[in-house]
């Protein structure tokens, strides 16, 4: 019987590192444009109804509002509290920007 092949790392997949650097540059804007001195988050809802939540986001983007711009926090429970969730949008400071 013949020994088994030794494993080979197979390499990078063709396109992944350019995909990781765009995912990554993304992060970097989104976080330039939530950073604290721009703006704060806004809460819109906290409920511990999943489907009200839902509503609520299917609300905002029917407005308009950018889904980058929102956050959903969970806030888990255990036995003592049921799970509740926190819906906020981030909301720009109009001063920001200006050298105020």
């Amino acid at each position: 019987m013949p020994a088994p092949a030794a494993s080979r790392d197979a390499g990078p997949v063709p396109g992944q590192g350019k995909r990781r650097r765009g995912q990554a540059a993304e992060r970097q804007r989104l976080a330039a444009r939530t950073a604290p001195d721009r703006g704060r988050w806004e809460t819109v809802c906290e409920t511990g109804d999943e489907a009200e939540l839902h509503a609520h986001v299917h609300r905002l983007l029917q407005a308009g509002i950018d889904a980058s711009l929102m956050r959903i926090d969970t806030l888990c429970g255990r036995l003592a509290q049921p799970t509740v969730y926190r819906l906020s949008r981030f909301v720009a400071d109009p001063t920001a920007g200006r050298g105020a």
